[in-house]
């Protein structure tokens, strides 16, 4: 496997960004954590710095490898420092916003460094063929909360060259995390496999059953957590908006159709545990 240099940079700094950075920091890795809203970059910053004081009260890591840990990061609202062997986009779920950024990081870069998207939905392929280096294009998909969440999906390309995924690959396994490589199609494989789950889960709700019923029905399956909890973990932004793209990029199925309930939460701001309401509410 190729060697990885000791440093990365995470752009967008939500609560993927914020994660994927604490996890890189955690393992050693100098992070530089950028975006251009500074009340996002201090909010990512008050994010790590809480889950790291939990984790050494719990008694999981002494002040001294706490403050090492935040002496990895750098935290940067100039996209000039945003420089790396890897670079991973985490930003909103917008595919022209994504191309820009990479367009603007590839300038910076070159053709050196290695430009993964952790996009949970949208086309690998059509960043690569809008990058101007899409041999070094690909995707890594992590899973929320990503300090947590063992497996890592990464997304070649017809355009990937070999050497990108196999250096992806050793990165994940170094963060402490289990790689899975798959082509780029609608919803990866997760995403794909788990959308009817949700879906269903919704039109049960849409047909007059309680969410805490349901909820609770799956969890006495074997399920540990039930499809609106997780949800609201993950986001109801986010799952609306996988749910939405895949669900065109397959031709716009009826089993596939996004419920309008999920509609009304993002509409309402009601996004789950990061907006303290979605379909249950949460203590700040």
């Amino acid at each position: 496997m190729p060697a990885i240099n000791k440093t990365i940079c995470v752009c967008g700094a939500g609560t993927m960004g914020a994660g994927i950075t604490q996890a890189a920091a955690q393992q050693g890795f100098a992070v530089i954590l950028y975006d251009l809203n500074p009340a996002v970059l201090q909010q990512a910053r008050d994010q790590v710095e809480n889950n790291l004081q939990v984790l050494h009260e719990k008694q999981k890591l002494s002040l001294a490898e706490k403050a090492s840990i935040i002496e990895n990061i750098q935290w940067s609202g100039d996209i000039n420092q945003c420089r790396a062997e890897i670079i991973i986009e985490a930003i909103v779920e917008n595919l022209p916003a994504k191309i820009d950024l990479f367009k603007q990081l590839a300038a910076i870069n070159g053709p050196t460094a290695i430009y993964a998207s952790n996009t949970s939905s949208l086309a690998i392929t059509a960043i690569a063929l809008a990058h101007p280096f899409p041999a070094r294009v690909a995707g890594l998909h992590f899973f929320n909360p990503a300090t947590l969440m063992k497996l890592v999906e990464v997304v070649q390309t017809i355009h990937s060259a070999d050497n990108t995924i196999q250096t992806l690959v050793q990165l994940v396994k170094n963060l402490g995390k289990t790689p899975v490589v798959c082509n780029d199609a609608p919803g990866f494989i997760v995403n794909r496999v788990a959308r009817p789950f949700y879906i269903e889960s919704l039109r049960l709700a849409e047909e007059g059953i309680p969410i805490p019923v349901i909820d609770a029905l799956m969890t006495a399956a074997g399920f540990k957590m039930g499809p609106f909890r997780l949800m609201d973990l993950i986001g109801n932004d986010i799952n609306y908006a996988v749910s939405c793209s895949i669900y065109e990029q397959m031709g716009e199925p009826a089993r596939l159709k996004p419920s309008f309930i999920q509609q009304e939460k993002v509409a309402q701001g009601k996004l789950g545990r990061k907006s303290g309401a979605g379909y249950y509410t949460y203590s700040a």
